[in-house]
C-alpha cells in the first residue's frame, strides 16, 4: 500500500539506527525477535532502565540537532528587534567572529540528556506506581489523570538535573559574543560570580514552562495515538511494530503543537530570567520588572518559530522512543 510505504520510508531508517545506538550501548546481540535475548520483564528494573536509556538516545540528540533553531529563537525571546528572520539571523551569526550557529550545543546535549532520562523513566515509574495505587477500575476510570499525574512527577524531578545545563545554554546563546566557549567555561563563570545557586536561578521558571509542556506532551500523545486507533478500527496488536511506531511519530507531532503553545509564555521568561536577572533581585520581583517591559504579547514572541521546533522534536523523540522500546522487545507508549 501506498501509505505503507510512505510509512517505511519514515519510519525505517530511524528503527536502523536506533538499534545501531542500543547495540554498541548492550553489548550486541539479539534474540531475532527485536528484542535482546531473553526480553525484559514489564515493570522490572531492567523495564525502567530501557526507558531511562531510551528517554536519553531520544532526546539528547534531537535537540542537539535544532541547536541552529533554538539560539536564533532565544535571541529573539530576549532582543525582538535583534534579527528579522531566522534567516537573517543565521545569516548575521556565520559573519560574525567569534560567534556560531551551534553556540549551546553541547549543555544542550548533556541538559537534554539528563532530563531525557528523568522524563522518560521516571514517567514510566510514576504511571505504574499511581495505577497500583488507584487499583484497576480508578486508573481505567481516571487514567487521563494518571497520564497528567504522572508526567508532572516526572519533570519536576527531570528538571533539578536539567536546570544548570539550560542556565549555561542560556546564558551562552544569549550573549554576544557567546559567554562561555565551552560547558565547564561556562559553569565555572557563573559558580565564581553567582556561587552554586547561580546554576539554578532558572528553576522555578523552567518548572513553569516544562511541567506543564510534558503533562500535554505525554497525556495528548497517550490519548491522541488512543484516538488515532480507535479510527483506524483495529486494535493495537493486528498492526506491525513498523506501523506502530509510524503512530507513534503521528501522535507525537501533534503532542509537540499543543506543547508548544501551552509552554511558550514560560519559555520566553526562561530565557528573559537567565539573560536579564539582577543579582540583587528576587525572582518574583525579576518576572515582574521583565513582564512589565514586555508585555503581553512579548511572552508570545517567536511561537510559530517554536511550534515547527517542538512538533519535529516531539514527534521524532516519540518515534525514537519507541522505536527504542519495540527492539529491546517492550510494546509501544499508547497501549
Amino acid at each position: 500500500m501506498r501509505s505503507t510505504s510512505l510509512a517505511d520510508a519514515i519510519v525505517q531508517p530511524m528503527n536502523d539506527q536506533v538499534k545501531k545506538v542500543y547495540e554498541k550501548v548492550s553489548g550486541g546481540g539479539s534474540s531475532g525477535a527485536g528484542g535482546p535475548a531473553g526480553g525484559i520483564p514489564l515493570f522490572s528494573s531492567k523495564y525502567y532502565a530501557a526507558c531511562t536509556l531510551g528517554g536519553i538516545i531520544a532526546c539528547g540528540p534531537t535537540h542537539s540537532a535544532v541547536t541552529p533553531l533554538d539560539l536564533v529563537k532565544c535571541r529573539r525571546q530576549v532582543n525582538s528587534a535583534l534579527y528579522k528572520s531566522n534567516v537573517q539571523g543565521w545569516s548575521t551569526i556565520l559573519k560574525t567572529k567569534g560567534d556560531s550557529i551551534i553556540t549551546g550545543i553541547g549543555a544542550t546535549f548533556i541538559g537534554y540528556s539528563l532530563q531525557g532520562a528523568g522524563k522518560y523513566g521516571f514517567y514510566e515509574f510514576f504511571k505504574k506506581s499511581y495505577s497500583d495505587l488507584l487499583g484497576p477500575q480508578y486508573s481505567q476510570d481516571y487514567k487521563t489523570g494518571v497520564y497528567l499525574a504522572a508526567s508532572a512527577s516526572a519533570e519536576f524531578l527531570a528538571d533539578i538535573a536539567l536546570c544548570p545545563f539550560e542556565t549555561i545554554k542560556v546564558k551562552t546563546q544569549t550573549t554576544i559574543p557567546p559567554y562561555a566557549n565551552s560547558v565547564f567555561d561556562g559553569w565555572s563563570k557563573i559558580t565564581a560570580t553567582e556561587g552554586f545557586r547561580g546554576l539554578y536561578k532558572g528553576l522555578v521558571p523552567l518548572w513553569f514552562r516544562q511541567i506543564p509542556y510534558t503533562m500535554v506532551k505525554f497525556t495528548s500523545f497517550e490519548k491522541t495515538v488512543e484516538m488515532i486507533y480507535l479510527y483506524l478500527g483495529k486494535p493495537v496488536s493486528s498492526y506491525t511494530t513498523l506501523q506502530q511506531t509510524g503512530v507513534s511519530f503521528l501522535g507525537g507531532y501533534i503532542a509537540g503543537i499543543f506543547c508548544a503553545v501551552v509552554s511558550h509564555p514560560a519559555d520566553v521568561m526562561v530565557s528573559k530570567i537567565n539573560s536579564d536577572k539582577k543579582a540583587s533581585e528576587t525572582m518574583s520581583g525579576a518576572l515582574k520588572r521583565i513582564y512589565a517591559d514586555i508585555g503581553f504579547k512579548g511572552v508570545w514572541n517567536g511561537l510559530p518559530v517554536r511550534i515547527v521546533m517542538v512538533g519535529t522534536l516531539t514527534g521524532f523523540q516519540w518515534l525514537i522512543y519507541d522505536s527504542f522500546k519495540v527492539y529491546v522487545g517492550l510494546p509501544t507508549t499508547g497501549h
